[in-house]
């Protein structure tokens, strides 16, 4: 079928177009014919995410991220699911965002399917489909991250039985809307999915860690902050600021203490409790907490909400050792509707574009500075044309992740040996423990940071709440907690023994699993009834017959391996390895928990380790191809894709062009250049214009490399990408030649363009006096007095550097000069790598992968770290370590221990000829193989003995090797072709 036959109309229910965090299902029940031959095809696509059921049966998730412009569909296999002659139901929950964030541009919700047994249509999404949202669902589920969608509640009490299957009665659910045909905006154009389905692997924890009696506060709520005070901005993923105030009030019934816990900290540092600033706050950042002792009555609370917001929730606690309540300064609560929260404003709001604000933030409006002294609600109510009630779909009480952050108690308890249960794939369940007072939490270790759909089977009364909360690193008493990601769901259990598997991706090493009683009636009650205190009454017991997560990636084997005589460098690789696996999804992206967004910069480097780690193409080729998608944006391409945030890092759109260059000569694709060349061209002709008079690039955007205080300013004349950009003309030349094109780029200029830039770099950017190249030249021409070894080792890389200076500089590498910047990332190390392969001090890189890598691995790591411990974001919390524990631009031994310690190289296009040059410092022996992208592996094993080399080398026939003995040792060769 092609996209020109399609039968099916796009469909949607409901009476918003792009609800907020809406869970719609589907259904549609259709004749299959008695003489079905077996085969049939299921094509379907979503806005956002689907989840597709054939009579109660999970088929698939999809589609893969996409541009409106050009939405890709799904194709499964589903005859072996129908049964002929009888009435079959295909089910599909679609998951729409309803607001736009880094992976996802805001369109409407849609449903587009079709079934077929050949030429014959069985089924299409039309008016006559079923639809309702999912039953139990709140669509006030806080934000997980400004980069992704939305965490999950769910109340399996409303459940009305399995609405996927076939014996379900949909009669009553409305019928669907049609919004028009194939080619309907904003999905223009469909195109079929371009890589393989993402893999399903059911995996059971390792171990329970810990069992905690914990104690909450009486209340806590996560509030979206940004889309309350700026609704349009759900439309963008653009960072905004604004000024202006969250308002309640506190009724306390006696005089008591009463703390306010704020598990993320203060928005701008101003918190007023009856117009009087509240100054005493303790806490480890970012977590605030404050005791007031407060008379009994009514207690204006006013929260300056004022900040730069680029989306997620705000949390906002309280607790006392006497009963209160809160309401609305508004009322409304009383009315019977709203939430107790009020704001007031915005006063002022300025979206910033690539990092710029069209104007500075005016908070000097005279309102907004005299709220700051009101102490009461009546006096409120002069400001009422600021106030706004705080909208219910921006507000929940089921905040798991404020919860998990502040507890009032924590009592551990030993692990029963009955636990174990919960962990292992047995028939007989686990009852957990339970108490008088508290809730029963459970810490469970995966074994390793894992990334997927968290699922779990479980025996409770009605009304049991099981809250999960997932975390990359916890060491002794430390927990590192997500601030910045809600990585959370909240399950209220049916009467009985029920199962459920979460459609939301999230990244995880632990588990806080923690099981919060029936007793005291339905957890969603209003918080006017809400007083200090957990619920108590009778418990009644509850069993976890299992809990796992889909570990769900891009299907990949491990072709490469890699093993030598240091077991440290072993387990950098099995590290870098597995980092690299989990960074796979439908693009790479840049880690499984924060963000799971496609940096283009980053997968770049990833894609290197790819390469030589698992050998993919597929999943390249697409990242690749969807750069371009954002020329709409900017003819200059945004810094991840597809993304509703209008960020330009220049050095990641060279980066593609680089990596383009790279895919073109790992596969040998000439198609693929002459397809991508174009797209090549346009962007490097458009940064062209941005430079100078000097013929210098200077110009605004994320002028990022490095986490490192280098300086590298948002405007002006920054080094590295101008080195950079030199590095991409000459790739893109080489782009042009490989696709028959080279007087295209001749014609653009490029490589006069690239030498210009190169000769300005040293005219202008070069320090005599220091001997190396600065930082940058500021937007009003002060020259930087900050001087980096991350600008020096781009100037190596880049080949802009020559002569005296490129020696000057290879000193550098030898020996950083400690006045300099230091390298502050496992990224930047790569190209620190890089460049150390160029001047052959192999044995270098090994010692730094061994030291930055190696405290890794000390702190009991399985995935490699977005940045070195304690440095920049770090400083805060000297405990936190690194922000993401899983990051695969940090897995550079993954490609270097193959290319340096084994030398293996490709030495042309497609890998035709390899060159085998093994470099083995102080290693006595290494083997390994290195995956070939037309099939086959390059096996490599080597053992050194004194001054002699003894080395296997084994090849397809189609492939020639060169063999390059380390100097000064004596080679024996043993070849062996298949």
């Amino acid at each position: 079928m092609t996209t020109h036959d399609w039968t099916a109309s796009w469909i949607w229910g409901g009476g918003e177009s792009s609800p907020r965090n809406e869970w719609r299902c589907f259904r549609k029940q259709f004749e299959c014919p008695a003489d079905f031959a077996g085969q049939a095809q299921v094509r379907l696509c979503a806005d956002s995410r689907y989840v597709l059921y054939v009579n109660g049966m999970r088929v698939g998730r999809g589609p893969v991220r996409s541009w409106p412009h050009e939405q890709f569909y799904d194709t499964y296999e589903i005859g072996h699911l129908l049964r002929p002659g009888a009435v079959n139901t295909l089910a599909i929950l679609v998951l729409h965002f309803g607001v736009a964030n880094f992976y996802y541009i805001r369109g409407r919700g849609g449903l587009l399917a079709e079934v077929a047994a050949g030429d014959v249509a069985l089924a299409a999404t039309d008016g006559e489909w079923r639809t309702r949202p999912l039953a139990g669902f709140s669509r006030a589920a806080p934000r997980m991250s400004c980069q992704q969608g939305f965490s999950e509640i769910i109340d399996a009490r409303e459940e009305d039985g399995d609405w996927s299957g076939e014996g379900y009665d949909d009669s009553a659910w409305e019928r669907a809307v049609v919004i028009g045909p194939v080619g309907t905006a904003p999905w223009t154009k469909l195109v079929p999915r371009d890589i393989p389905y993402l893999t399903e692997e059911k995996l059971y924890p390792a171990a329970i860690l810990e069992v905690n009696r914990v104690e909450t506060p009486a209340f806590m709520a996560a509030i979206d902050m940004r889309n309350q005070f700026v609704p349009e901005s759900a439309d963008h993923a653009n960072p905004i600021r604004y000024c202006g105030y969250l308002a309640t009030v506190l009724r306390l019934e006696r005089a008591g203490t009463v703390t306010v816990g704020l598990p993320t900290g203060l928005p701008s540092g101003s918190f007023y409790v009856g117009g009087v600033a509240v100054k005493e706050w303790r806490g480890e950042q970012p977590e605030q907490y404050a005791e007031l002792a407060l008379p009994a009555g009514d207690h204006l609370l006013l929260l300056d909400a004022t900040a730069s917001n680029h989306g997620g929730s705000f949390h906002f606690g309280l607790d006392a050792d006497a009963p209160f309540s809160l309401r609305s300064p508004l009322g409304e609560l009383e009315a019977g509707a709203g939430t107790p929260f009020a704001t007031y404003g915005p006063f002022d709001h300025v979206e910033y574009i690539d990092h710029q604000g069209a104007r500075e933030l005016s908070c000097d409006h005279a309102d907004y500075l005299a709220l700051a002294a009101v102490s009461s609600a009546a006096e409120l109510e002069a400001y009422r044309e600021w106030a706004r009630p705080l909208d219910p779909g921006m507000y929940t009480e089921a905040d798991v992740f404020g919860l998990s952050v502040w507890r009032t108690r924590v009592e551990r308890k030993p692990v029963a040996p009955e636990l174990v249960r919960a962990v292992l794939p047995v028939p007989e369940p686990a009852a957990l423990p339970r108490f008088d007072v508290g809730d029963c939490e459970l810490v469970i270790d995966l074994g390793k940071e894992q990334s997927g759909f968290i699922g779990f089977e479980i025996e409770a009364p009605a009304g049991t709440i099981l809250d999960l909360y997932g975390v990359e690193y916890r060491r002794d008493d430390y927990t590192q907690h997500t601030y910045g990601l809600d990585n959370t769901l909240r399950y209220v259990c049916r009467e009985g023994r029920q199962r459920y598997l979460s459609p939301v991706r999230r990244g995880l090493r632990y588990l806080i699993a923690t099981v919060r009683s029936a007793a005291g009636g339905d957890p969603s009650a209003d918080v006017s009834n809400n007083v200090s205190g957990n619920a108590s009454g009778k418990r009644e017991p509850v069993k976890l017959h299992e809990i796992y997560i889909h570990q769900s990636n891009y299907p990949v084997a491990n072709q490469g391996t890699f093993r030598c005589s240091d077991p440290l460098l072993n387990d950098i690789w099995e590290i870098s390895r597995h980092t690299t696996r989990l960074c796979m999804e439908d693009t790479f992206v840049d880690c499984p928990a924060y963000e799971q967004v496609f940096w283009v910069g980053d997968a770049r480097n990833e894609a290197l380790v790819n390469y030589y780690v698992f050998g993919a193409t597929d999943i390249v080729k697409r990242c690749l191809n969807l750069v371009p998608g954002s020329s709409e944006m900017t003819p200059l391409y945004v810094d991840q894709v597809p993304s509703a945030w209008s960020s330009v890092i220049p050095n990641w759109t060279f980066f593609w062009v680089i990596a383009c260059e790279e895919f073109i000569g790992h596969t040998g694709d000439r198609a693929f250049a002459q397809r991508i060349w174009p797209a090549v061209r346009h962007t490097l002709v458009h940064y062209l214009t941005h430079l100078d008079k000097d013929g210098l690039l200077n110009m605004k955007g994320w002028n990022l490399l490095d986490w490192a205080p280098i300086d590298q300013p948002n405007d002006g004349i920054v080094t590295h990408q101008n080195l950079f950009l030199v590095k991409a003309l000459r790739k893109a030349a080489a782009i042009a030649e490989a696709a028959g094109l080279a007087h295209e780029a001749e014609e653009a200029g490029f490589a006069a363009s690239s030498d210009s830039l190169a000769e300005a770099i040293n005219g202008r950017l070069w320090d005599d006096t220091r001997r190396a190249y600065l930082d940058c030249i500021h937007p009003d021409g002060r020259r930087s007095d900050i001087f980096s070894m991350q600008t020096q080792v781009v100037a190596y890389l880049c080949e802009v550097a020559e002569g005296e200076r490129r020696a000057t500089i290879d000193g550098y590498l030898a020996a950083p000069p400690a006045e300099f910047v230091q390298i502050g990332s496992p990224f930047m190390s790569f190209f620190y790598y890089e460049a150390l392969v160029r001047s052959g001090r192999h044995a270098q890189i090994l010692a730094d992968i061994r030291r930055n890598y190696g405290a890794m691995i000390e702190h009991e790591a399985t995935t490699c770290w977005e940045m070195y411990p304690n440095f920049a974001e770090n400083r805060a919390n000297p405990k936190q370590l690194t922000r993401s524990h899983c990051h695969a631009w940090s897995a550079a031994p993954g490609y270097f221990l193959g290319a340096s310690a084994l030398g293996v190289n490709r030495k042309d296009a497609g890998w035709q000829t390899v060159e085998i040059a093994p470099q083995p410092s102080d290693l006595a022996w290494a083997s390994g193989s290195v995956p070939l992208p037309q099939g086959g592996h390059i096996g490599v094993r080597w053992t050194r003995s004194d001054a002699r080399m003894k080395l296997r080398v084994e090849h397809p026939r189609e492939v020639s090797v060169n063999v390059v003995w380390p100097e000064g040792l004596e080679g024996e060769l043993e070849e062996v072709v298949y």
